[in-house]
C-alpha cells in the first residue's frame, strides 16, 4: 500500500470527437480531504465516475485504494463509498429500516446491523427520528440519512458529490462537521465535488482545478489564493510621523483609500513575506500598530483560471 488513496496518471476520456478529459494526473493523500472545482463541462461527473468504476477511462491508468479501478472493479467499489447531489433514501422506509436495508445488502449478520445501525442513528443525531418516514425528514436530515447509508459499509474513500447543494446555512455547516469528523475521527479520505467556493475553501487540505478537460492549478487553498495578483498587508500606524516614514521606507506602499493612517503593502500573504517586510520596519525603528493580510479568495482564483466568477452544477 502506499499512502495514495486515489492516484491516477494521464487520464482521458473522450465523447465521440468530444475530449472530456485530456491527460489530467490526480494524487489524493490518504486521510485528506480532496476537493476537485470545476465550471459547467468541465469535466467533473466524468471523472467521478471514472474512479468510481462507473465508466471506462479511454486512457491513463487510475488507482484507488491501492487497486487497479480496470482490472480490480470489485476490489475497488468494496473500498469506497458514493454519496450523490440527491440524497437516494427511500421515503417509504423510516431511518431505522433505510439503515438497515443497507446493512442487509452488505451482508451484515444480524448482531453486526443491530450495533451498526445504533451507532449511525446516534452519531448523526438521529435516534429520536429513527421510526419516522424518511418522506417526513427536512433536506439535512436525508443528506444525513444518506451520508449514514454510505458508512454502513465503512468504506476506507468516500466521494461525495455537491453534499451540501439545497441545504440551509445551518445545516450546511453541520454537514461540515460530519465531513470533518469522518476524516479526524475515522481516518477515511474525502473527494469531494461542490458548487460552493466557501465550502471547498473550508473543508480541503487540497483543490484541483478542472477546465475544458485540463488541471488548470492545483495546491492548498492558500496556495492557490497566492497564486493571485492583488493579495497586500494592512499596516496601520498611530500617527502621519510613523506613516511618512514607512511610505519612505517601503516604495511599493499606498496609502488606504479609507483611512488615512494605513498603508497597503502588495504581498503573497505568506509567512517569509510577512516576516520580511516587519524586519524592514523594525530596522528603521518604525513602529506598527495593527497589521492584516488580505488574500485574494477561491472566487478570485476560479475567475482568474476559468473565466467564469463561480461553479456550476455540470452535467459531465
Amino acid at each position: 500500500m502506499t499512502d495514495s488513496a486515489i492516484a491516477a496518471s494521464g487520464l482521458r476520456k473522450a465523447y465521440k470527437d468530444k475530449v472530456v478529459l485530456d491527460g489530467i494526473d490526480l494524487d489524493v493523500a490518504e486521510g485528506t480531504i480532496f476537493s476537485l472545482l470545476g465550471p459547467n463541462g468541465a469535466g467533473k461527473t466524468t471523472t467521478v465516475n471514472v474512479l468510481t468504476t462507473l465508466m471506462k477511462a479511454d486512457g491513463g491508468t487510475v488507482r484507488v485504494a491501492g487497486h487497479d479501478v480496470a482490472t480490480e472493479t470489485k476490489a475497488v467499489r468494496a473500498a469506497i463509498g458514493v454519496t450523490g447531489q440527491f440524497a437516494a433514501v427511500d421515503e417509504l422506509l423510516t431511518g431505522q429500516e433505510n439503515l438497515r436495508l443497507m446493512a442487509d445488502l452488505k451482508r451484515l449478520g444480524p448482531g453486526e446491523s443491530k450495533r451498526v445501525v445504533a451507532d449511525l442513528l446516534e452519531r448523526f443525531d438521529l435516534t429520536e427520528s429513527a421510526q419516522k418516514l424518511a418522506a417526513t425528514y427536512s433536506g439535512g436530515m436525508r443528506r444525513k440519512l444518506d451520508l449514514a447509508m454510505t458508512l454502513v459499509g465503512k468504506p476506507r474513500i468516500i466521494f461525495l458529490d455537491e453534499p451540501t447543494t439545497g441545504l440551509d446555512p445551518r445545516s450546511r455547516r453541520t454537514m461540515w462537521d460530519i465531513i470533518r469528523r469522518l476524516v479526524a475521527d475515522d481516518g477515511v479520505t474525502i473527494f469531494l465535488t461542490t458548487q460552493y467556493l466557501e465550502e471547498a475553501d473550508r473543508l480541503a487540505d487540497r483543490i484541483a482545478v478542472l477546465d475544458q478537460g485540463r488541471l488548470v492549478a492545483q495546491g492548498t487553498p492558500a496556495e492557490l489564493k497566492r497564486q493571485m495578483p492583488g493579495g497586500h498587508v494592512r499596516l496601520r500606524f498611530s500617527g502621519d510621523l510613523e506613516l511618512d516614514s514607512a511610505l519612505r521606507v517601503l516604495g511599493d506602499s499606498t496609502r488606504d483609500d479609507e483611512n488615512d493612517l494605513v498603508l497597503r503593502v502588495p504581498s503573497d500573504g505568506g509567512a517569509r513575506s510577512l516576516r520580511t517586510l516587519l524586519a524592514q520596519l523594525d530596522a528603521h525603528s518604525i513602529e506598527v500598530e495593527e497589521f492584516s493580510v488580505h488574500t485574494p479568495d477561491l472566487d478570485d482564483v476560479f475567475l482568474s483560471l476559468t473565466g467564469r466568477t463561480s461553479t456550476k452544477v455540470d452535467a459531465r
